[in-house]
């Protein structure tokens, strides 16, 4: 209310002072020695006259300040782009930075970790695909991706291979002798799921391949926590596999992997399926009793209890202590899970962080992960 009563030319000269002001720090460094002794010397005056109200002395520094930015720094013919580049500019680096240090982004590729996290799910289907409205809204809920893919012709199917488009886009193609097909999902998924091999033979109309793909979960991983304090016994972690050789090609680069952690320096371990006992007594927790009351993720037939091909807790007998500086790492799915038990511990330069939170796809698992 007091400023409503203010002189409009006082009002006027704290305007152009602190318009001024902004403008001199920010472009200083494209200024003069000779220049920046002049603003500054206009500044001073016009601060001076606004505590004494001289209005001519107001409006004289404030038309010399602003016929001297307008000659020395003229104003771009389109500023609205320039600000908006150097936003978009400025929250690239801020994003990078947050990536970088505090949080990152990860994507759950393998079904290891069911039913805490999915993986990448590829699902056959006797109906087509719905209409395109219900696939856009499928697709922002549940990262699904429908296809309905048919044989042309007569054929035989000679390889099934991953192809990476975009960077970061993975699909199938399906190679045969007279025509090729692009599935949205690994290849391994699509063999699994609707048995396509080499060799296998295909008639004209047939279905090759017809269904949908669910996105594996896209989690916050907290970058942050292991500076401060250490691992927990059943959280949920990201490691890389720098120096595990099982887990390396020779000439590319490591992988980021997320398991449970089960086994923390020092901890004596045995499985005795579907039990995991630490320091002999039965793990404890949420999530371990969660984990141990659940149910195999795949045929009887289909798995030993023990991990892919293990070489450590071979059988309900056998223990394992962990070394120091290193982690124990196992898939919730356990029975299907490649993890420590077949190539060893995580050591503890490789740790990344802990899991924090699912942000996408919208399903029951949206949320913290525990």
């Amino acid at each position: 209310m007091i400023g409503f009563f203010t002189p409009r030319y006082i009002r006027n000269g704290k305007e152009m002072l602190h318009a001024a002001r902004k403008m001199y720090h920010y472009k200083r460094d494209l200024l003069s020695p000779s220049d920046v002794s002049h603003v500054e010397a206009e500044l001073a005056r016009l601060s001076g006259a606004l505590r004494s109200r001289n209005r001519a002395e107001i409006e004289s520094a404030s038309q010399e300040l602003d016929r001297f930015f307008g000659e020395r720094i003229p104003v771009p013919k389109h500023p609205e782009i320039q600000e908006n580049c150097e936003v978009f500019l400025v929250a690239i680096v801020i994003a990078l930075g947050i990536r970088t240090f505090f949080i990152q982004p990860f994507t759950i590729p393998t079904g290891s970790m069911q039913p805490t996290l999915n993986g990448i799910i590829a699902t056959s289907t006797e109906t087509p695909p719905p209409n395109v409205l219900a696939r856009v809204v499928d697709m922002i809920l549940y990262g699904r991706s429908y296809f309905n893919v048919v044989s042309a012709t007569d054929d035989t199917v000679r390889s099934v291979r991953d192809v990476t488009r975009f960077v970061f886009l993975t699909r199938a193609e399906v190679i045969c002798d007279k025509q090729r097909f692009s599935i949205p999902a690994p290849a391994t998924a699509v063999m699994r799921t609707f048995g396509i091999a080499a060799g296998v033979p295909l008639k004209a109309g047939q279905v090759v391949a017809r269904g949908f793909v669910n996105t594996g979960d896209h989690v916050f991983v907290n970058k942050v926590a292991y500076n401060f304090r250490h691992p927990h016994r059943g959280e949920v972690f990201v490691f890389n596999t720098a120096g595990i050789d099982k887990l390396n090609i020779p000439g590319t680069p490591s992988q980021f992997y997320i398991k449970r952690l089960t086994g923390l320096p020092g901890d004596e371990l045995r499985v005795d399926p579907p039990h995991l006992f630490v320091n002999g007594r039965l793990a404890s927790g949420a999530a371990f009793e969660r984990v141990m009351a659940g149910t195999p993720l795949a045929p009887k037939d289909d798995y030993k209890g023990y991990g892919n091909g293990p070489e450590f807790l071979t059988s309900p007998e056998s223990t394992y202590r962990v070394p120091e500086k290193h982690y124990f790492a196992m898939g919730d799915n356990s029975y299907n899970s490649s993890d420590s038990r077949y190539w060893g511990t995580v050591p503890e330069q490789n740790l990344v962080g802990c899991g924090m939170f699912v942000y996408w796809p919208f399903t029951k698992h949206w949320g913290l992960i525990r």
